[in-house]
């Protein structure tokens, strides 16, 4: 089961996840979010990281020249785009980032939602489902109908965002048959400040 816990904004944190079990972690490189933060603080993180962490940088419909002088300034072993992206946009970051992986995040509607997924599969690694809301790309600590997606087998590994927390992952996980799972904004004391009891709860429950 992959954890992955996005919003990292400090060294510290960043490595006290990581001791409690994180596989991945997220940087959010949207300069609108409350959770941004530059390259440069991204750099000096991922440098202190063990190398078997997945260090992921999240955009939401962020140039492709961006997002690929990010990745080579910082070291990012992946992207998750959590905007609007088209399969053709995912398609020129696969060329040009051939070696790292390629999360899509989508904002889960309905079942018939999930039939546009099938054209980013061949561009992609990993598919992302997080709740919907409109005008917001993430972050809204808003579940997803888990009953709709019990039957969800894309050819794809995915993981499952929205709300997920140490009250309700065991439930989703009996639900759904995703990856891993992906949690951001319920664990903080304020935005990019993660409360560490409550990830250290979070891997009791998955442990």
């Amino acid at each position: 089961m992959r954890i992955k816990i996005c919003g990292i904004t400090t060294l510290e944190q960043a490595l006290a996840i990581s001791n409690l079990g994180a596989d991945t972690l997220g940087f959010v490189c949207v300069e609108k979010s409350p959770r941004y933060i530059n390259n440069e603080i991204i750099t000096n993180i991922i440098k202190q990281l063990p190398k078997e962490i997945s260090k992921i940088g999240v955009f939401v419909n962020e140039k492709i020249d961006n997002i690929v002088k990010t990745v080579e300034e910082t070291g990012l072993t992946g992207i998750q785009l959590h905007g609007g992206e088209n399969p053709a946009i995912c398609h020129q970051l696969r060329e040009f980032l051939p070696d790292r992986e390629i999360i899509k995040a989508f904002r889960y509607q309905n079942l018939e939602f999930l039939a546009l997924l099938d054209n980013y599969l061949p561009v992609i690694d990993t598919i992302l489902l997080d709740a919907y809301e409109e005008g917001v790309y993430g972050g809204t600590g808003k579940t997803l109908n888990w009953l709709q997606l019990a039957d969800f087998r894309p050819h794809r590994p995915w993981l499952l965002a929205g709300g997920i927390n140490p009250e309700n992952v065991l439930n989703a996980l009996k639900i759904v048959k995703c990856d891993g799972v992906d949690s951001s904004s319920w664990c903080e004391i304020s935005a990019g400040n993660k409360d560490l009891e409550k990830v250290r709860q979070l891997f009791q429950q998955l442990n």
